[in-house]
């Protein structure tokens, strides 16, 4: 029985994705793996073609579609056989911050650039010495009149050498609460004082462009501000659910393309005589991998329904971001030893896939934080 009840619309836009990466996008990954970078024009070609931020109104430039178009998107981007191109992370992580809690003049004044893929987002939480753990954030957004100062660093900010604009969670340091003391901030990416440094030699994700950030005397509008002041935890949290979900999204999806590939290779390959998928030892290691994979697949779907109903699931979210990702781990393994030794050859998908997995498990929260936050909510 299918959970998500996709429309002819949804195939169609499916299928238009499919051809657009097909065309645009697979054939140059291992170009832009070499050179650590996506451009910045194939942003802009999604855009032309309706592929970003499916969920902004109209009224902002958007076709104010349904989440499923995300997830549609999501899984397709799977399919690249890369991961530089973070286009969930902009459409369904950072531009909801701004659609959300921004004031109608930024919304008017940055969303039509984002749905067009003229404007690059990233969001920068994440410090040398403060992961997960917000509290103990460093950055500083001081006020001053009607602008605000900020001094800082910041780590691992994926779309950090692309990004345009970027939402900034940042600390009043006359604020003594750590939690009070948060504010998200939109600083634009030539702002004076705002500094992209090096693009991170990564073990994955090469064409990702992970950067650090500097900030030295930044100065930005106080409008910049999202929501009121003191609210940037409390809204940071509103969007860790979805951020989560699209995080189990892209892990079950990669799983299931790896898998196709490699029961098509099994199926293809002669061993003594007989295909791979012949051997009773592949054929249990396939059977295992696609139990897990069915598995992944249907608590994800009835979580995307639930999360489209609005309901508060970040317990079951949790969970699912931490053992779908697990999972595809799992998986990437299955694949390598089922392909055998030429699986390690930079030539062939495999090891690409294996080094881009891993990171799945620790960012976002790590999948200790994942089953530290299942643990509080069931009383334990």
């Amino acid at each position: 029985m299918e959970i998500l009840k996709y429309t002819e619309e949804h195939r169609a836009f499916r299928k238009a994705v499919r051809e657009f990466f097909e065309k645009e996008v697979t054939p140059h990954v291992d170009e832009w793996e070499a050179a650590g970078i996506v451009p910045k024009s194939v942003w802009r070609k999604m855009g032309e073609q309706g592929f970003l931020c499916t969920e902004i109104p109209e009224e902002y430039g958007g076709p104010g579609l349904d989440f499923l178009y995300s997830v549609i998107l999501t899984e397709e981007i799977s399919r690249t056989r890369h991961t530089g191109l973070a286009a969930p992370l902009h459409s369904d992580v950072v531009v909801p911050y701004i659609s959300s809690f921004a004031s109608e003049e930024l919304k008017k004044k940055y969303l039509p650039g984002c749905v067009s893929g003229e404007i690059v987002t990233a969001v920068a939480m994440t410090e040398p010495n403060a992961g997960s753990d917000l509290a103990s954030m460093g950055t500083t957004a001081a006020e001053d009149g009607d602008h605000v100062v900020i001094n800082g660093q910041k780590t691992f900010i994926s779309n950090g050498i692309n990004c345009d604009l970027l939402v900034l969670a940042a600390k009043d340091p006359s604020v003594e609460n750590s939690y009070q003391a948060l504010d998200l901030y939109l600083v634009e990416g030539d702002t004076p004082g705002f500094e992209k440094g090096k693009n991170l030699d990564k073990m994955g994700w090469h064409s990702q462009d992970t950067a650090e950030l500097y900030f030295s005397d930044c100065r930005i509008p106080k409008a910049n501000r999202l929501g009121q002041k003191g609210s940037g935890f409390l809204m940071l949290m509103d969007k860790l659910q979805q951020e989560r979900l699209m995080c189990a999204i892209a892990a079950v999806a990669g799983a299931e393309y790896m898998l196709e590939m490699i029961v098509q290779h099994c199926k293809e390959r002669p061993v003594f005589g007989h295909p791979v998928s012949r051997s009773q030892g592949a054929q249990f290691k396939i059977i295992e991998m696609t139990t897990e994979v069915k598995l992944g697949r249907t608590f994800l779907d009835s979580l995307i329904v639930d999360h489209m109903e609005g309901k508060n699931v970040v317990v079951d979210v949790s969970m699912a971001k931490y053992w779908t990702t697990e999972m595809i781990t799992r998986v990437a393994d299955g694949c390598m030893e089922l392909y055998g030794a030429y699986a390690c050859c930079e030539e062939y998908p495999w090891a690409r896939a294996w080094r881009d997995t891993r990171i799945l498990s620790i960012f976002a929260g790590t999948n200790e934080i994942m089953k530290g936050i299942a643990a509080k909510f069931m009383g334990l």
